[in-house]
């Protein structure tokens, strides 16, 4: 069996170090996010979508971990178990990808569709009018399309403006209700429904981005095993030559007498 050149395996070696510390950080992310839903109401809602991402994430940290272990110990089955497994998740994601760019204006429109079904505000139901005020808090928003005027005189403590807020804030009217409690009031002047579709926009491009990264070191790791599998090739051992001086001079005896002719 021939032997594993070693700036080969050191080059394997860090960029399997590298998807390491990736599985790792995605499946603490995922935990985080886990741990951070686990008593809201949408959870049910959630959890296929979040136990597609513990698989993977779990996939993603393995599968190097196998390929380190095939290379430093020059194990050729491991290594072609690790190649096979890189080659499949890089398909699926590759899969993935290309659906999420496909249904991203279908997810758009159907976003856009829900909140304007909450128009007008008054006659929204009780599970819109608090998805709406947390999409009011998290985007820094008032409204739905035409800002705080949708709110008419109920204008809600969440289209209040915080200290560090990055979105523009204005007065809000003097007739509104939050009038009641205090002197000068700063709501948030812009609508929800174009962060909205710029939120989906920039997480799409973001998974995107994660994803082509995440291919491109996958496909390095498979290069890098593959030339690993081929220097670990069984080579087949050939006789020397030596080289004789009474070779080349025609030192050399007749085995047999010619036969005599008749």
């Amino acid at each position: 069996m021939g032997r594993v050149n070693i700036w080969v395996k050191r080059s394997f070696i860090v960029v399997a170090s590298l998807m390491v510390v990736i599985g790792a950080l995605m499946l603490a992310g995922t935990l985080f996010i886990h741990g951070h839903y686990h008593r809201d109401e949408q959870i049910e809602d959630m959890i296929v979508g979040i136990r597609a991402v513990y698989a993977i994430s779990i996939i993603v940290l393995l599968l190097p971990i196998i390929g380190l272990y095939g290379v430093c110990k020059e194990k050729r089955w491991v290594i072609i178990v690790f190649t096979v497994g890189i080659i499949l998740c890089s398909l699926f994601v590759l899969y993935s990808g290309i659906n999420v760019l496909v249904v991203r204006p279908m997810v758009v429109q159907n976003m856009h569709a829900y909140y304007m079904n909450m128009q007008p505000i008054r006659n929204a139901t009780d599970v819109d009018l608090k998805i709406l005020h947390e999409t009011q808090i998290q985007l820094e928003c008032c409204g739905v399309q035409q800002g705080y005027q949708e709110w008419g005189y109920d204008i809600p403590e969440s289209c209040l403006c915080v200290d560090n807020s990055t979105s523009s804030c204005v007065a809000a009217p003097k007739n509104s209700s939050l009038f009641k409690t205090m002197d000068a009031v700063m709501i948030y002047e812009e609508s929800c429904l174009p962060s909205i579709v710029y939120n989906i926009d920039v997480s799409v491009n973001i998974a995107m981005g994660f994803s082509a990264g995440l291919i491109l070191l996958w496909t390095l790791s498979c290069v890098l095993s593959v030339v690993v599998l081929c220097q670990l090739k069984p080579k087949k051992d050939t006789p020397t030559v030596a080289y004789s001086r009474e070779a080349k001079t025609g030192n050399y005896a007749v085995l047999t007498e010619p036969a005599e002719l008749p």
